[in-house]
């Protein structure tokens, strides 16, 4: 009794201090990184401030991720061009009309993409092969055949592994402790991305890459869907009708970004943000780049010069592997 007291006596003053799992930052700049150290500090952290305070701050600054986006907004080669691609986003309304649901736009908002071209490429047709693997509707159990699950597995190799890009990416998280080798990138991606979870009835009906890249129905409404390639798809087969934008961002050339209204088979979107022509690499890999570095919260990214805000959330009521969340959505904020 008297061995239970005196540890008692050493442990709750570290409890009562927040040393259970935020011990602080405070004088700890610069050491080697340790994954099951709760509390990290990058080698410019006396310059950032980021040990300041007693918080287990990220292991990555915002200077370090808008670098890196940087580096992958150059490296994008297979995004699309003036030539392959010409959109008419027509309308621009405030975003205090965006619920208006009023189809101001008379005309599709592609007018015009080079599928040859860009179809063509490996991670677009990648891409093009797994959006039709899902029943949009939330509450009805996804079951994929194993060609759907080799699909799955080629699209991250042809957008991580087989691109100057995703070979950026895989190297910056590598250098910064999160991953040891690619065959641990590769395998956390796929449970984060195409992993299912729940959303409505308990079913395992959703999953961080059909809410984002194909997007569902909830509720009556349209949830997730953030991708170009899928609104062109939707909207060339005439089950899709866009009505308006109400954001349009300052990118002269693609990627760009758009806030966008519309009604998908009958159920519509309020604003429903996208990058434009980028490729799906891209999309993949800054939006990885954020909810690992930033999960749940914005994270700023810097293309071009300009900046662009995405916001990531977390899947909580499930969990795979050691404790890790799924990835339940990831978009460019748009201004209110």
């Amino acid at each position: 009794m008297m061995r239970i007291i005196v540890l008692l006596t050493l442990i709750l003053p570290l409890i009562s201090q927040g040393y259970s799992k935020s011990i602080s930052c405070a004088n700890h700049c610069g050491e080697e990184f340790d994954g099951q150290n709760p509390c990290y500090c990058n080698t410019k952290c006396e310059d950032d401030n980021s040990c300041e305070g007693g918080e287990s701050l990220s292991r990555v600054s915002d200077s370090e991720i808008q670098a890196v986006s940087e580096s992958l907004y150059a490296l994008d080669s297979n995004r699309a061009t003036a030539s392959e691609l010409i959109i008419d986003p027509q309308v621009l309304i405030p975003n205090s009309e965006s619920n208006d649901k009023k189809d101001l736009s008379p005309h599709p908002l592609f007018r015009y993409v080079n599928e040859a071209s860009l179809f063509s490429k490996p991670t677009y047709a990648a891409l093009v092969a797994l959006l039709d693997n899902y029943e949009k509707k939330t509450g009805v159990t996804e079951s994929f055949s194993p060609a759907e699950v080799q699909e799955q597995e080629d699209f991250l190799k042809q957008t991580m592994k087989n691109t100057e890009l995703g070979r950026e990416l895989y190297a910056f998280l590598h250098t910064k402790g999160y991953y040891s080798s690619w065959e641990e990138f590769l395998f956390d991606l796929k449970m984060m991305w195409f992993g299912l979870y729940s959303r409505n009835n308990e079913k395992l009906d959703s999953s961080g890459f059909e809410h984002i890249f194909s997007g569902e129905i909830k509720s009556s409404k349209v949830s997730g869907f953030h991708n170009w390639v899928r609104f062109y798809l939707m909207e060339k087969q005439g089950l899709l009708n866009y009505y308006s934008h109400s954001f349009d961002g300052p990118w002269l050339s693609y990627p760009d970004v758009l806030g966008m209204q519309f009604m998908w088979d009958g159920y519509y979107k309020q604003v429903g943000s996208a990058i434009i022509g980028s490729s799906p690499e891209f999309d993949l890999a800054v939006y990885t780049l954020c909810y690992i570095t930033r999960p749940g919260k914005q994270c700023h990214l810097s293309l071009g010069g300009k900046s662009l805000p995405i916001q990531t959330y977390t899947w909580d009521k499930t969990t795979y592997g050691d404790g890790k969340k799924y990835i339940a959505s990831a978009y460019p904020v748009t201004p209110n």
